[in-house]
Formats: structure tokens, C-alpha cells, sequence
């Protein structure tokens, strides 16, 4: 069948985009050349594969940060220099002290706005920002005090429906469908106002769950599109033309991709109409939603409203908001517990540590624990804290560790030049030797019970918590590197992480 017009042009687009990419990579020199880094496995593919196989990048990334140390480049299609960055100083000075010259590629910003409009990350620069002033108010501490009783509202239907699974004795359970179904119920009801789940056996997921279960897999399958044809023609035509264009291509990933974002703005979009319904009723109608009014998606559309002209938000930023919200509450926080609930279930004397002090907690306290207690329990909080962005300018670079060049001279910085993509991994800064010592591949949560050493203290990395510490040993259960990492048997494509449950047998006065 010949090729449409439309696609055959994107085809010779891309050829002579590759092409003129590979003559400047040759003929074009950069200060990027004398970082040392694995070699190109082919000319089209580079080294992507390895970064981002699911099924082998773990190992890849240790590979490259064990044997290169903090600074790396390696390459992309079409032999493009990319910079892998998890030198300390470098991070810091990427995401913090120069964090408006490094901006979020843009493929990264065309791909979160075809899934979730334009919301935080869909945006950048001072509209970015505008939107996070808006959203800064509903994630104080204050805030979230307020939000407890309905963490245990919910998480009391979670225990129950367990606790019902195993009434009988030890039984399999799918803890990840569980977490996810718990993950949504909480950012429902404390985020929107909204309950998505009772929380029931036999009762059937939201539609919802599924469809952001298979989202992360799904994105990772189209990442090399999305890295490097996405952005040349996001915006060619009209919406209804692109959206022709996509039922027409016989792709079932594309297709598949198409219904999940179908799955996410028709809920969006029927929470918020709901939630418009009754501001329109007056804060009444409001109050008497799940959440009392105080969920985040009231306290957004409230200040909206009230904002000054120059301020407010267009409505469909603020549903673009709400999708972002659900999806990055729901699948960082359903993966995150899974991961925790696996680590403790290879770990019997971390989980009866961490069941004896909430036991003991809740009994000073005489029952339930406020949020100033909860996050005062040393052991549970050192279980949660032991668990590609694009220079926009010419930069420098510092190091905190000298890099030898592949010219043998020791190298304190280098000149980024613009355009230069970085892949900053959070994945070998929480692992790094340098910063965590020799067991820093270990679970160890007691290394948060002391002093931590000096030269993590001294870092100065955002967000130094060790959400890949551990490469994952249980029988059967492997963690695929997805954009977030997700259970699977076997390897399997379906996230999953069966874990055997059984109540936990009350000491004899």
C-alpha cells in the first residue's frame, strides 16, 4: 500500500535530520569529546538501548557509573553527544544554582502536553512558575495535617480488605493492584474531592488504574519517537488533523497510547465539571464533597477565582493540573509502597522493627497518630528515605570529583554548549560510592538512624533519596526500569507484585 502524503514526508524528514545530524557530529568539534564513556553501539541507536532497556539498563547504568565515575557522555541516535551527569556539584548547579539555563527538553515538554496538556510538566520558564506559586500553598505542612484523617480513612478500607484476603491463613495477593487502587482512592479523595474506589474485594478497578498502570511501560516502548521525532511534529497541522493522522496509522502502541490519554481527560474532565457544579451551588455543595472543600483541587480552582486577572490560570490549565496531579500522585506513590512492601518482605527484622514501633507509638498516643508524630518515628522514616533536562545557553560546568580526559589531563568543569542534551541520573547519585561509601548498594535503613556521612551532608543533591538502592532478589519479582520502575514476573510486560500475606499473630498476655 503506497505511503500517504503526510507520512512519507515525515519519513524524508527524519532521514535528512539523521543525516545532517551525523555530518555535524563528524565534522563539528565539542568540549563534550574529551569526556570519557562507553563507545556507540551503532550509529542509529547509539547507546540508547542499554539506558533505556527496562530489562537491562539496572545493570547498564552501574556498569558506566562504577567504571566512569560522576560525569559521562554517552551516545544518542544518530551519534548525538549527551552528557550523563551525577557528579554532585554538576547536579547541583543543573537543578538548583542554574537551573534557568537548564531547562526540560522538548520532547520531554511535546510529550507531557500531548498526554496532560498544560500542566507543571508540560510547561517551563515563568509560566512554570506561575503555575507553582499557584500550587505551593496546598503542599505545606499545615496542609497536609489536614489531610491525615482521610489517609486513614482510606487506609483503614485497605487493611480491612487484606485483612478479609487472609482471614483463612497465608494467601497470595497482588500488592501492587492493591497499592494502585489505594494510591488513586487517597489523591482522589485528598487531591480532588472525588472517590474513585472503595476499596472492596471483587470490587472492579477504576478504569483509571488500568489505564495508568499501562502508561509508564507504554511511554517507555515509544521513547525513542517520543526523544527524537515527537518534537519535529507535534505541532503540524490542526488538533483534529493530527488526531486523523493517528487513528489512520496501523500502530498499535500509538493507538494504545491514544485511549489511556482518552481514559485520563474524560475523568478529568467529569471530576472537574462535578466540582464546578457545586462551586457554582456555593462553598456549601463544596464542603459537603469528599474532602470537605480542603482537597487541592478546591483550594486551586478557590484562588483561581480569586486571583487578579494577570494571574489566573485558563480552565484548561487547571484540568491539564488535575491530570498531571493523578497521575504523578498515584503512580510514584503505588510504585514507592510496592517497593517498600517488597524490600520488607525479603527483610523480617526491618519489618518487625518497623511493626514494633508503630505499635509502641500508637500505644503512647493511644491510638491513632497525628502527622507531627508520624513523621517523628525515626525507623519509618528511615524505610522511606532508604527507598532530561536540555542547556538552553552556553554554560559551564563544574565538578566536584577532576574527570581524566580521554586526553589523559585531569578536567575540574567542562563548556556545555547549547542545545547540549543532559541525562541527569538520580539512579547513580543515590548509589554513588563517593557519597555513600561501600555499602551504598545495600538496604540499609539504618543509615538513616545516624549521622549521615559528610560528604552527603555536603552534597547539596536535590532529592537524595534512594528510591533505586537495591537491586531487587526476590523469587521471581524483578523491577523493570521504566520511567518509573515497576514489578513484574518473570519480566514480564504486566506490573505486578504478588507477595504472600498472612496476619500477624497477636502475643499471649
Amino acid at each position: 500500500m503506497p505511503l500517504s502524503l503526510p507520512v512519507a514526508s515525515l519519513l524524508v524528514g527524519v532521514l535528512l535530520w539523521s543525516f545532517l545530524r551525523f555530518v555535524r557530529s563528524v565534522v563539528k568539534k565539542s568540549p563534550l569529546d574529551n569526556i570519557p564513556g562507553p563507545a556507540s553501539k551503532s550509529f542509529l541507536k547509539g547507546n540508547f538501548e542499554e539506558l533505556a532497556n527496562p530489562d537491562l539498563a539496572f545493570a547498564f547504568h552501574r556498569k558506566i557509573s562504577d567504571h566512569y565515575g560522576g560525569i559521562i557522555k554517552v551516545h544518542g541516535p544518530f551519534q548525538q553527544k549527551i552528557l550523563y551527569v551525577f557528579d554532585p556539584k554538576a547536579l547541583h548547579h543543573i537543578a538548583i544554582k542554574d537551573q534557568h539555563i537548564f531547562e526540560e527538553s522538548d520532547a520531554f515538554i511535546a510529550g507531557n502536553k500531548l498526554i496532560f496538556g498544560d500542566g507543571l510538566l508540560g510547561t517551563i520558564g515563568d509560566h512554570h512558575r506561575k503555575q507553582r506559586r499557584m500550587l505551593n500553598p496546598v503542599f505545606s505542612n499545615a496542609h497536609m495535617r489536614d489531610m491525615v484523617p482521610i489517609f486513614y480513612d482510606v487506609t483503614y478500607k485497605l487493611r480491612d480488605a487484606i485483612s478479609q484476603l487472609a482471614s483463612q491463613g497465608p494467601c497470595e495477593v497482588d500488592l501492587l493492584s492493591w497499592m494502585s487502587r489505594t494510591a488513586l482512592e487517597l489523591i482522589g479523595q485528598a487531591g480532588l474531592g472525588y472517590s474513585f474506589d472503595p476499596l472492596l474485594i471483587g470490587a472492579p478497578e477504576h478504569p483509571y488504574v488500568e489505564s495508568t498502570k499501562m502508561l509508564i511501560p507504554l511511554i517507555s516502548r515509544l521513547l525513542f519517537f517520543r526523544q527524537y521525532v515527537l518534537p519535529w511534529i507535534h505541532h503540524i497541522g490542526t488538533p483534529r488533523f493530527r488526531r486523523w493522522l493517528l487513528d489512520v496509522l496501523p500502530w498499535k502502541d500509538a493507538h494504545e497510547l491514544r485511549d489511556i490519554i482518552d481514559v485520563i481527560y474524560d475523568t478529568s474532565i467529569t471530576i472537574y465539571d462535578s466540582k464546578k457544579e457545586a462551586f457554582a451551588k456555593g462553598d456549601g455543595k463544596v464542603t459537603d464533597q469528599v474532602g470537605g472543600g480542603k482537597d487541592i483541587l478546591s483550594i486551586l480552582m478557590r484562588a483561581n477565582m480569586e486571583a487578579a486577572a494577570e494571574d489566573k490560570c485558563p480552565e484548561s490549565e487547571v484540568i491539564a493540573q488535575m491530570s498531571t496531579l493523578i497521575f504523578s500522585a498515584m503512580d510514584t506513590t503505588a510504585n514507592a509502597l510496592a517497593r517498600v512492601l517488597h524490600l520488607l518482605s525479603e527483610n523480617q527484622e526491618a519489618q518487625d522493627k518497623l511493626r514494633e514501633e508503630i505499635i509502641k507509638a500508637r500505644e503512647e498516643h493511644h491510638g491513632e497518630l497525628l502527622f507531627d508524630e508520624l513523621v517523628s518515628l525515626p525507623y519509618l522514616d528511615a524505610i522511606c528515605r532508604e527507598t532530561l533536562r536540555l542547556a538552553h545557553a552556553d554554560a559551564v560546568l563544574p565538578f566536584s570529583k577532576p574527570v581524566r580526559g580521554i586526553d589523559g589531563n585531569l578536567m575540574d568543569h567542562v563548556m556545555i554548549p547549547e542545545g547540549t542534551p543532559l541525562l541527569m541520573s538520580m539512579l547513580s547519585s543515590n548509589t554513588n560510592p563517593d557519597l555513600w561509601g561501600p555499602d551504598s548498594y545495600e538496604w540499609k535503613p539504618e543509615r538513616w538512624l545516624s549521622s549521615l556521612p559528610e560528604t552527603v551532608l555536603s552534597a547539596k543533591v536535590p532529592g537524595v533519596y534512594s528510591h533505586f538502592q537495591l537491586e531487587m532478589k526476590g523469587k521471581n519479582i524483578i523491577w523493570r526500569m521504566n520511567n518509573i520502575a515497576a514489578p513484574s514476573v518473570d519480566g514480564g510486560l504486566e506490573p505486578e507484585l504478588p507477595l504472600m500475606v498472612e496476619l500477624v499473630k497477636k502475643p499471649k498476655a
